[in-house]
């Protein structure tokens, strides 16, 4: 059973670390795409991580299912996110000087998110 605890404890400890670098990255990054970036790849693999971790420290618990929903929360809701900060910073931003390929800018007004 120590050896559980021990992976554990690395799993915890990489995803801490991993979310402490995003953090690190939502500061020190100057745009928004940069920023969204940092928090959300890094932060979700962390917390990942740090969720796993804890499925391991809670086996045979009836805890480990709600770790298991926030898991699968996680994964659904993130990515929706991140793709709607960005979309709402492109049409905020004039980012013509920041993006190599500007697929968006191709797009027809009616196919722009409103606002």
């Amino acid at each position: 059973m120590i050896v559980f605890d021990v992976i554990a404890g690395v799993l915890v400890l990489a995803g801490a670390v991993l979310a402490l670098t995003a953090a690190i990255g939502v500061v020190r990054f100057g745009d928004t795409l940069a920023r969204m970036h940092s928090a959300t790849k890094p932060q979700v693999l962390g917390l990942l991580l740090v969720l796993v971790g804890a499925l391991f420290r809670l086996r045979g618990s009836h805890d480990a299912g709600m770790v298991t929903v926030s898991i699968i929360f996680m994964l659904l809701t993130a990515p929706v996110v991140a793709h709607r900060v960005a979309r709402l910073a492109y049409q905020e931003q004039d980012m013509s000087e920041v993006l190599v390929v500007d697929e968006l800018g191709e797009l027809s007004p009616e196919d722009q998110l409103p606002g």
